[in-house]
């Protein structure tokens, strides 16, 4: 059984040792995780624990239950920029490849939206720390994003109220003013037009197509610290996924 942080729930001990597993490939599309009955027995814990773990796992979109078979880690279609982003960061200390710069056009405490209320457990109305920026190269604007953060987290990281660039990243800054360190995150994607803000922001003709992705990022608590909605235009976004056949 491997080393892990005690104060974790067991469940969660479980399922991030799983995650781990599939993010580095050990455990790739199509294969099956194990058991509730063989995590109970390889974990010491009761099979409701053992349930709870590949719960989670599915929640997280890591795996799906197949009705009379078991349990298969899914094919995994990702916001790569995100986890390109964080991955630069951590390696580099830059967020960004050469060439590439962000503008943050307002920072601060706003009303929570009440999709970004929801996603980050707050109650509606609830104020939050938004950072909204637009990332862009020689090329143009790449894409434009907003960052929210709970009111918990906007008062012990003071910088995402000022428009002013962080260095290391927002993710980065805010694990290391909190203690709280991101462990997962999940991605919704949807099209539509473009609002006449982003399609200003973007330089796109009124009624542009765009990509909406809604980024959130979980620490290792399972409690949501950054929600993010990225806008990206049309020439800048296409979905890539590699997957067996025959």
């Amino acid at each position: 059984m491997p080393k892990i942080e005690e104060t974790q729930p067991k469940y969660l001990q479980i399922a991030h040792h799983i995650r781990d597993q599939i993010l580095r490939g050990d455990l790739r599309p199509g294969d099956e995780v194990p058991s509730e009955r063989q995590l109970a027995a390889d974990w010491s814990v009761s099979r409701p624990t053992a349930a709870r773990s590949l719960e989670a796992l599915r929640h997280q979109g890591l795996v799906e239950k197949r009705q009379g078979s078991g349990t298969y880690v899914r094919g995994l279609a990702v916001n790569r920029r995100a986890r390109e982003l964080y991955g630069r960061a951590k390696q580099t200390g830059k967020i960004y490849t050469p060439g590439e710069y962000a503008v943050i056009t307002s920072a601060g405490w706003l009303e929570a939206p009440v999709y970004v209320a929801e996603s980050l457990n707050l109650a509606a109305g609830a104020r939050a720390v938004h950072r909204r920026r637009v990332t862009k190269n020689d090329s143009g604007p790449i894409t434009l994003s907003t960052s929210w953060f709970g009111p918990d987290v906007g008062e012990r990281a003071p910088k995402l109220r000022d428009p002013d660039r962080i260095q290391e990243g927002t993710l980065m800054y805010v694990e290391t003013m909190t203690g709280r360190q991101g462990s997962y995150a999940e991605d919704r994607m949807c099209a539509r037009l473009a609002t006449e803000d982003e399609a200003a922001d973007l330089e796109l003709e009124p009624g542009s197509a765009v990509l909406i992705v809604h980024h959130v990022v979980y620490d290792l608590q399972d409690r949501p610290l950054e929600f993010a909605e990225a806008t990206y235009p049309p020439s800048r976004w296409a979905f890539e996924q590699g997957y067996p056949i025959g």
